[in-house]
């Protein structure tokens, strides 16, 4: 009799870097015989948390759901748990020791022994190294976007030195990968139906840096070159996530700019204004640099600007928090995410005097969201009248029997949504289609749009002159 298969569910937490270490692990496991993947819960006899350890809420959420699985185990529901990720590298040895049902913890460098880990082949519970693995185009990979998006990892790690962030030390310095190697990997996910690429990495606009500082500062520009010559199959957008402001050439500006595929949006985490806070965060760049850089990537035509920021940063004042909340109010971010500072141990912010009250961080955040919400309901209003192309995502998650998607501007979980109607009537998109919208709605978050037929609109007179339009047959 043929050993039926040991089914295994992922749960990745985190950010896209992360879901590429996920996928990454789901395309291992499901190279070997005896494992399959499946997505139910009740189905599951072994399950794998990719964790999360760069903030405080994250690390809450990541031994949350490590000791919910446990439970489960307990229960008689699973046979094994695997921990994986940022929060194992970080804190294998008390983990081990505080839950110490967990099977097999796995760190950023050592994930891809994931099927050892399911069969309980490891040496040791706790199979952690140094740094982080690095992507190739040859390695399994299965992408677990719905629609017709994927993300492309192009570096690792970090080489900044910023006193909030705990992540160089988790994943180690920055390696990017080898110019050459990404662009297979693009081409062979644009073979496979992927309309949207999203490249990521800690710092996108250092990557390459490290192969040669001497001659690669614009290795990034030479990527995107090389992205829009190359035949990429379906892929029909590349967007940028973590753009940080440096390293922001005039030829960079102008790929965005002049780009076929590449979309003009950029994220780039500011996280402060005030000039002391910029300085004692180690961020390397001042007020004035910011807005000049603002100023610079405005100029490109149809930029849509994303931005995050920190409130209650060690010693921040109210003074210093309203000189934030001016400079927002000013500049009119396209979209903002604000995070309250987390104290991570390890970090030099953390061994700073003067920390700022949790309640305190939290109204400052607050006000800041509200005034946000303000601009950007202001900004998506721009949007109405105006027909945009749509990437769709599929099904809403928020209101059944309502499909949703994006337009350019928008980045998957962290920008809005287009809710999308067929009042033109029409076969039904698929997820990962490209559909023209006509925007006629807007929120603070997300717009509503109709849906526009394939073919014109012919007119048709009414009895009282007025005039009509119907599909074209």
């Amino acid at each position: 009799m043929t050993e039926s298969k040991k089914k295994v569910r992922m749960v990745s937490l985190g950010c896209p870097k992360n879901r590429v270490d996920s996928e990454v692990m789901v395309g291992l496991i499901q190279d070997e015989a005896e494992f399959e993947m499946t997505e139910r819960e009740d189905e599951a006899d072994i399950v794998v948390v990719n964790t999360c350890g760069f903030i405080e809420d994250s690390k809450k959420e990541s031994i949350e759901t490590i000791l919910e699985m446990t439970q489960r185990k307990g229960e008689g529901d699973l046979e094994k748990v695997v921990v994986t990720g940022c929060l194992s590298q970080r804190y294998a040895d008390e983990l081990e020791k505080e839950i110490p049902e967990v099977d097999a913890y796995l760190g950023t460098k050592t994930f891809t022994a994931i099927n050892d880990a399911l069969r309980g082949d490891l040496s040791e519970k706790s199979y952690i190294k140094p740094g982080s693995f690095i992507m190739d185009n040859e390695v399994s990979r299965t992408n677990t976007v719905r629609g017709g998006t994927a993300y492309l990892k192009i570096a690792e790690g970090c080489s900044r030195n910023c006193s909030f962030c705990i992540i160089p030390d988790i994943r180690g310095d920055q390696e990017s990968r080898k110019l050459e190697d990404v662009v297979t990997e693009a081409k062979r996910l644009g073979q496979q139906g992927i309309k949207e690429i999203i490249l990521v990495a800690q710092d996108m606009t250092s990557y390459g840096i490290d192969i040669d500082p001497r001659e690669n500062r614009d290795y990034l520009v030479q990527l995107l070159r090389e992205l829009e010559s190359a035949d990429l199959g379906d892929v029909e957008w590349v967007r940028m996530l973590y753009m940080y402001p440096w390293n922001f050439t005039d030829e960079l500006l102008g790929i965005l700019q002049e780009g076929n595929t590449v979309v003009p949006y950029v994220d780039m985490p500011l996280q402060h204004v005030n000039k002391r806070i910029l300085r004692s965060m180690r961020r390397n760049v001042t007020r004035d640099r910011q807005k000049e850089l603002i100023a610079r990537i405005r100029d490109v035509d149809d930029m849509v600007l994303r931005t995050t920021f920190i409130t209650g940063y060690p010693g921040e004042t109210d003074e210093e928090f309203q000189e934030l909340y001016d400079w927002v109010e000013e500049v009119r971010f396209d979209h903002v995410g604000v995070f309250t500072y987390s104290p991570e141990e390890g970090t030099k912010a953390a061994e700073l005097d003067d920390q700022v009250p949790e309640e305190v961080k939290i109204e400052r955040r607050d006000a800041l969201m509200e005034l946000q919400q303000q601009i950007s309901l202001e900004k998506n209003r721009e949007w109405v009248g105006y027909t945009t192309d749509v990437i769709v995502d599929g099904v809403s998650e928020e209101h059944d029997l309502v499909f949703e998607g994006r337009h350019y501007g928008q980045a998957p979980d962290i920008d809005g949504k287009v809710f999308l109607s067929f009042d033109y009537g029409g076969d039904l998109p698929t997820a990962g289609d490209m559909v023209e919208v006509e925007i006629n709605d807007a929120t603070p978050y997300d717009l509503r749009g109709v849906v526009l037929p394939d073919e014109p609109m012919a007119p048709i007179a009414l009895n009282d002159g007025a005039e009509a339009s119907i599909q074209a047959p």
